[in-house]
């Protein structure tokens, strides 16, 4: 029986496996430190800049041995297909950034290598700069009002009428039966008016929800919860 085994070495020489693996190494971690640089929440991962690295190489690596078969990246695609990744994304930019590593790796891997360092220093540059001026920040600054009040519908109107005294715009978002009904839990995205603490919106909800809980929640879409 003739087995024919292809040998890879005329796909690929050991330069190339040096030169893209190091390269796609060096410009992974480089874009790691931009993410560590300018990542601002509290929800930052040393696990996940090290995925970064590792799926720039990796996606590297790919490259080089599909090279221009199709047969052989259909296989590969057939064989990650079975990948589940389960794990939640936080952020939205988390998942620019993998796209950042996978798209240096494939440029590496394809041994484009020029194009991948003018990439990575392009794209690192406009994220250092947009983190340096805070492009598009929104400087409206919105709550989220958690509160509990007995099950009676007056309840509901007392918490809107506060809400309409101490908030330029709210909304409800929810509402939750709690303690097995003896109690309601209405959530409520809002904007305090201009002057207003959020101490004294949960003094007067404190006033008209029979002394239950009442949460303010400042600043929600720039924290994780």
């Amino acid at each position: 029986m003739n087995f024919d085994l292809q040998d890879l070495s005329g796909t690929f020489t050991t330069f190339d496996i040096i030169v893209s693996l190091s390269l796609s190494f060096v410009l992974a971690s480089i874009i790691g430190w931009v993410y560590r640089h300018t990542h601002r929440n509290v929800s930052y991962s040393q696990s996940y800049v090290q995925t970064l690295v590792l799926v720039g190489m990796v996606i590297s690596l790919i490259m080089l041995v599909v090279g221009s078969n199709i047969a052989r990246a259909f296989a590969l695609v057939g064989a990650l297909s079975v990948v589940r990744f389960r794990n939640a994304i936080k952020e939205t930019r988390d998942v620019g950034f993998i796209f950042l590593v996978m798209a240096v790796g494939m440029t590496t891997g394809t041994r484009f290598y020029l194009l991948a360092i003018a990439a990575t220093i392009a794209i690192c540059l406009v994220l250092l700069i947009m983190n340096k001026f805070n492009w598009f920040k929104l400087d409206v600054q919105r709550q989220v009002v958690k509160v509990q009040v007995p099950p009676e519908q007056e309840y509901n109107a007392l918490v809107e009428d506060v809400l309409i005294r101490y908030c330029s715009e709210f909304e409800l978002v929810s509402t939750e039966s709690v303690r097995s009904g003896a109690l309601t839990e209405l959530y409520y995205t809002a904007q305090l008016k201009k002057g207003t603490k959020p101490n004294e919106l949960i003094s007067a909800l404190s006033a008209v929800n029979t002394g239950q809980r009442v949460t303010v929640l400042t600043g929600y879409d720039q924290t994780d919860i």
